[in-house]
């Protein structure tokens, strides 16, 4: 058949590495976690299927080359110092979320070409459930810019259906 054309597919398993901003970066050739933090003297890099509640970060060596098909954090050295919490897994697994995301081009948009994710935010109101809040630079509302793009408008709008 003219027309049909098989192809294979040439996906290359890549190393992950979300940065303390929330951007990603991927390598698909070896890299030795001290060339990565030879410009971030306050930083660490982490191997995301070495972490867990309650437990301290470790710190991979500055010998060792990032492992293509493993997700990898980039952190600021306190860290080190005290035990994960919940918070900070939630906060960790948005940024994850969104930079995996956007870098597959799932959800894209060219109006913020970058997406940073904050941590998860707790707060009360008076009469009012406790409910997270996700801080995020490059999405949310956005007032049209150098670019002339609109922003997206995240409020809720819901409205009842009456039944007879």
């Amino acid at each position: 058949m003219g027309n049909c054309r098989s192809y294979e597919s040439r996906s290359i398993a890549t190393a992950k590495l979300i940065l303390v901003d929330g951007e990603l970066e991927e390598f698909s050739c070896p890299i030795k976690v001290s060339n990565l933090l030879e410009q971030k003297p306050d930083c660490f890099i982490c191997n995301s299927d070495e972490m867990g509640f309650g437990e301290f970060v470790s710190a991979i060596d500055g010998d060792e080359e990032l492992q293509p098909g493993e997700l990898y954090f980039e952190l600021p050295l306190k860290w080190l110092s005290h035990r994960l919490q919940a918070e900070d897994m939630a906060s960790l697994a948005m940024k994850a979320s969104v930079a995996l995301t956007s870098s597959d081009g799932i959800i894209t948009c060219w109006c913020f070409a970058s997406k940073k994710v904050g941590p998860v935010i707790m707060f009360h109101e008076k009469d009012d459930k406790s409910r997270p809040l996700l801080a995020a630079d490059g999405g949310g509302r956005g007032g049209g810019g150098a670019n002339g793009c609109k922003g997206r408008k995240f409020d809720a709008k819901l409205s009842i259906v009456l039944e007879e």
